[in-house]
């Protein structure tokens, strides 16, 4: 049950709304390529306001929901940045010209928020009637873990289309080229879609795949809806000027799939042993609950996450120095 008063909720909500139509729809609808100095503004502004927000809760609930939503934002953001780099793989694969990017961006981040909220009130639903689901998505996680240290970002490196978009394709007419923001043109009087259709699909379908990790991460963090669910919008908020700061970027910071599997490896742990705290098996324990099995207070949670992404972060600047040195370097 929430301890956050319902009337910080719904001022928190509005606000929330203001600032993701303004960054989405307004600033996000101007065709040039921001520049540096402008995605950095954007940015610094968003984390402020994540810091502030984080503030704010502990004032009026405490420090656990703080740490909670502390703790889902940096995992979600983390989870954001990485996913990036596949962005920009789509963007890229389907030639969307410079000045039409920020629009794609806006339209599939609000698609992606969409999503999202659908998968949090499925998830809370799912977690308060069978918390025995928690099993399901530990594993799922440390799944996930071992996929990105085994894969590496190899498996970023190339983006193939998914079976909705292939079906599509053969289902509908669309053109080869892109006629400004427009979904549907008119050729010889026959209508088509234009590319834009494919690529409005592939960063929506592509960001449901990204749920299943992130959603079932939070949850391991927190039960709140409400933190759930504001920590996905910060997270996605500036993301579009973090897409322009760090698309040139993304690839050489490889050391972050790694930080991300430590931290999906490490909520799994924690969703297991929650588990197997507050529920019965057949075979284990005669039956009953294993209460002995401990809890790990949030705040170690948020410790471990900022440990795990600044050291990776930190160890990709790292290397790309060293490789920079060494590439300077007389043969």
């Amino acid at each position: 049950m929430s301890t956050i008063p319902f009337v910080f909720k719904a001022v928190t909500l509005a606000v929330l709304l203001v600032f993701f139509v303004v960054d989405i729809f307004v600033v996000g609808r101007n065709p040039r390529e921001p520049s540096t100095k402008e995605c950095l503004r954007h940015i610094v502004f968003f984390v402020v306001a994540a810091l502030v927000f984080g503030a704010l809760v502990w004032l009026v609930s405490g420090a656990k929901p703080a740490l909670e939503f502390y703790s889902g934002w940096l995992t979600e953001y983390s989870l954001s940045i990485d996913n990036l780099f596949v962005f920009v793989i789509i963007i890229a694969n389907f030639a969307v010209p410079k000045k039409l990017q920020r629009y794609v961006l806006s339209v599939g981040i609000a698609v992606a928020l969409v999503l999202r909220g659908f998968f949090i009130l499925v998830g809370a639903a799912i977690v308060q009637r069978f918390t025995w689901v928690f099993f399901l998505f530990g594993v799922f996680l440390l799944y996930t873990a071992v996929k990105l240290v085994v894969g590496g970002s190899d498996d970023d490196e190339e983006y193939h289309e998914n079976a909705v978009v292939r079906s599509l394709r053969h289902v509908v007419p669309i053109t080869d080229e892109y006629d400004g923001e427009k979904l549907r043109v008119e050729k010889e009087g026959h209508r088509y879609f234009t590319p834009m259709l494919i690529v409005f699909l592939t960063i929506g379908t592509t960001d449901v795949m990204f749920a299943f990790d992130s959603i079932p991460a939070i949850f391991g963090l927190t039960h709140d809806p409400f933190i759930v669910f504001t920590s996905n919008v910060f997270a996605l908020l500036g993301l579009q000027q973090l897409y322009f700061l760090l698309g040139a970027l993304l690839d050489k910071l490889e050391y972050l799939p790694y930080g991300l599997a430590a931290v999906l490896g490490f909520i799994g742990v924690k969703l297991v042993m929650e588990a197997l705290h507050g529920n019965t098996l057949p075979f284990i324990n005669g039956g009953r609950s294993i209460s002995s099995v401990p809890e790990i207070p949030t705040w170690v949670s948020l410790v471990v996450i900022v440990v795990c992404i600044g050291a990776a972060a930190v160890a990709s600047i790292v290397k790309m120095r060293i490789d920079k040195g060494l590439q300077a370097e007389p043969k």
